[in-house]
């Protein structure tokens, strides 16, 4: 039994030799390890107490043109489809398609034969009662007829000349005549075809000024007043147009919430046609102290619309009301002032009291 009592003798000598070797470097160790195991075993509120970086732009006022796109639609200042007032044979058409015509020109003619024999028929008629009219009124001034045969006979020329202009009237609606100024467009009948008052015959479009149908939301109703300037541009032109707003629909359509207007473009050179989709701008006010904030630094919530600003080193949501939103600004109408320093990142990881540094500073 002693050789195995002699051999755990030295074991434990050798493990002593060991431990006094190591020690020096070991317990450094275990010490720094402390801190460690502490901070982590604090909660987790002390470490969100760092600052955040973020980067932030100064808001000054400055020169801003406050302008409104839409989408608008281009018309003719006059426009209407030529149509019979009445059943007929087309014997004469006198316009060519896409030509120039003036007020009162005759365009087509329809068969009036009918018409034509029944005011004749009715001058014969007049001229008879004409006769008899003065006939009796000489008998009259001689005693020798009654007042009231006089009468009848002032009547009967009455009734002819009533005649001849109804039958006038009618032949009048056998005649479609130019209502205005314009350009006439195709024609969709021939010589020889029947119509009614149905019957599509062809356009009629003034273009000397065309108008320009647009919408805009009901919040800038009150701002558009008649005379504001517009600028549009369609598909194929070479520059914007100009116009000038003349109505104002008194009414907001409740589908859309949105309030048309209606204004009027010069086009003496017949360049732009209705029909044309227009990209509209409007110009509400020309601003030399608006405020400004970039496009990123606005969030948007459930009621309101907010930004972020360094106040005393700590990040401090402010409401605010926009107006106009460019493709990298918002025009601020109120809730900040010049010289707020408001920030444009991070903005996901604000809270309201969170202590910030701003590493990056710019004036809008």
């Amino acid at each position: 039994m002693k050789p195995p009592l002699k051999y755990s003798l030295w074991s434990l000598v050798a493990l002593v030799v060991l431990l006094g070797i190591a020690a020096p470097k070991v317990l450094p160790l275990l010490h720094a390890s402390e801190p460690i195991a502490a901070r982590s075993s604090q909660p987790a509120g002390e470490k969100g107490r760092a600052p955040l970086r973020v980067s932030a732009v100064l808001v000054e006022p400055a020169v801003f043109a406050e302008t409104l796109n839409s989408t608008g639609t281009l018309l003719a200042e006059e426009a209407v489809e030529l149509q019979a007032e009445t059943n007929g044979k087309v014997v004469a058409i006198h316009f060519t398609e896409g030509a120039r015509v003036r007020k009162g020109d005759l365009l087509v003619k329809l068969n009036d034969a009918d018409l034509t024999a029944t005011r004749a028929r009715a001058q014969y008629r007049k001229e008879l009662a004409v006769l008899r009219e003065r006939r009796i009124a000489q008998l009259l001034k001689q005693g020798v007829a009654r007042q009231e045969e006089y009468d009848t006979a002032l009547n009967e020329l009455n009734v002819q000349d009533a005649e001849i202009a109804l039958t006038e009237a009618q032949i009048a609606k056998t005649e479609i005549r130019a209502p205005f100024d314009g350009v006439v467009g195709l024609r969709y009948v021939s010589e020889g075809s029947f119509v009614n008052a149905a019957t599509r015959i062809a356009t009629l479009q003034r273009l000397d000024r065309l108008k320009v149908d647009f919408s805009i939301p009901e919040k800038y109703a009150t701002r558009l007043k008649v005379g504001s300037p517009i600028a549009f541009a369609v598909a194929g032109a070479e520059r914007k147009s100009q116009g000038q707003v003349y109505a104002i629909d008194p009414r907001i359509d409740t589908a859309t919430r949105t309030v048309l207007i209606r204004a009027l473009c010069p086009n003496p050179e017949a360049r732009l046609l209705p029909g044309a989709f227009a990209n509209v701008e409007i110009t509400l006010t020309q601003l030399s102290d608006a405020l400004l904030v970039p496009a990123v630094a606005v969030v948007p919530g459930l009621h309101e619309k907010n930004v972020f600003i360094v106040q005393d080193g700590k990040a401090q949501p402010r409401a605010v009301q926009t107006g106009t939103r460019t493709q990298s600004a918002v025009h601020i109408l109120s809730g900040l002032a010049a010289g707020d320093l408001v920030i444009t990142s991070g903005l996901q990881q604000l809270r309201p009291g969170q202590a910030v540094v701003v590493i990056g500073e710019a004036s809008t």
